[in-house]
């Protein structure tokens, strides 16, 4: 299996792009801060979902699943922080949360079926 095909990867990817996009925005001073973990946890997902297909065994491939779907949600807690703390734009921030929610839901599939599969 390719993960560059999977949804979930293809999906994931796209909301790092978002996130940069949208972390652009907060104040310089938080480049080494809060900038900096809201990106390392939103490169994190499409990363360990490609390492743990990499794997190529079903055990390992959940579990980095698991660690992506961990990624997902830290990355939606630094996001609802950082929006009380900044206040993003509401039309990229709402841009932004909806691909994590539909993230979030492609990965707990993806993580049901590899459980079904072993």
């Amino acid at each position: 299996m390719d993960y560059k095909e999977l949804d979930v990867w293809k999906e994931s990817k796209e909301l790092v792009k978002l996130v940069y996009s949208l972390t652009n925005s907060l104040p310089v001073n938080e480049q080494f801060g809060l900038t900096n973990q809201i990106r390392r946890s939103a490169v994190s997902v499409p990363s360990n979902i490609a390492e743990g297909v990499g794997r190529n065994h079903s055990k390992d491939t959940i579990q980095f699943l698991y660690i992506a779907r961990g990624s997902l949600y830290e990355l939606e807690t630094q996001l609802i922080i950082s929006n009380e703390l900044f206040k993003y734009s509401s039309i990229e921030y709402q841009k932004c949360w909806d691909i994590l929610q539909n993230c979030k839901m492609l990965i707990n599939g993806f993580i049901n079926y590899y459980q079904k599969k072993r």
